[in-house]
């Protein structure tokens, strides 16, 4: 995969700015479908090349070859869902990617961002994976026609498992199109497992409706 890097600024608020590095298969055709990946605290900062600490940036890094293109925004300390919209529309209005297969995934702090950020844009978006997050409040009407696939260890010692639970159990009751996976002897660092091919073709499986 190919990688570069970019930002958006916010125009509701040029204070805003949101650095993100991309990066491209070898043949990259357009309109691709677009992965947003949300990273955990280990990597909130100014330096780009954080994000390569771990998670999908790291495997990216050392070669892995995936059929998206993947934009990793960096967050200094929280994920503030308005600019990630900011950001969403500046990728879709560039014509580089196909608005039917925008997909987000998230780990631990990015899981809660997920979360956020699909409470705010999920008719916009084809599918989620929050992956060991913590619980967020959220509007489950909104979720009703987005599948979710939840991931967590259940030896989590940093974000309790219960966090995931008590999602899942949310919006299924509400009839929310939710897969849980759970990785029975695995504490917080979930990602180092779940981030496999079954789960991109997972993803590549949803397409928004028009």
């Amino acid at each position: 995969m190919r990688a570069r890097d970019d930002a958006v600024a916010a125009i509701r608020d040029l204070r805003v700015r949101v650095p993100y590095r991309t990066y491209e298969p070898a043949n990259c055709t357009e309109p691709s479908p677009l992965i947003i990946y949300l990273h955990g605290s280990g990597e909130t900062g100014d330096d780009l090349d954080r994000l390569e600490k771990a998670g999908l940036p790291r495997q990216l890094r050392d070669g892995l070859e995936l059929p998206f293109v993947v934009v990793c925004p960096q967050c200094r300390e929280t994920w503030d869902p308005e600019a990630l919209e900011v950001l969403l529309d500046a990728l879709i209005e560039s014509g580089r990617f196909d608005p039917r297969r925008v997909y987000v995934c998230g780990v631990s702090l990015g899981a809660l961002g997920t979360w956020a950020f699909a409470n705010r844009v999920a008719s916009r978006l084809a599918a989620i994976v929050p992956i060991c997050g913590p619980a967020e409040r959220i509007d489950v009407k909104r979720f009703r026609e987005l599948p979710v696939r939840c991931v967590h260890g259940a030896m989590d010692s940093v974000v309790p498992i219960g966090e995931s639970v008590k999602m899942v159990r949310a919006l299924r009751n509400a009839g929310c199109n939710v897969t849980f996976d759970v990785y029975a002897d695995v504490d917080h660092d979930v990602w180092n497992h779940c981030l496999v091919d079954e789960l991109w073709q997972w993803l590549l499986s949803h397409v928004r409706s028009a």
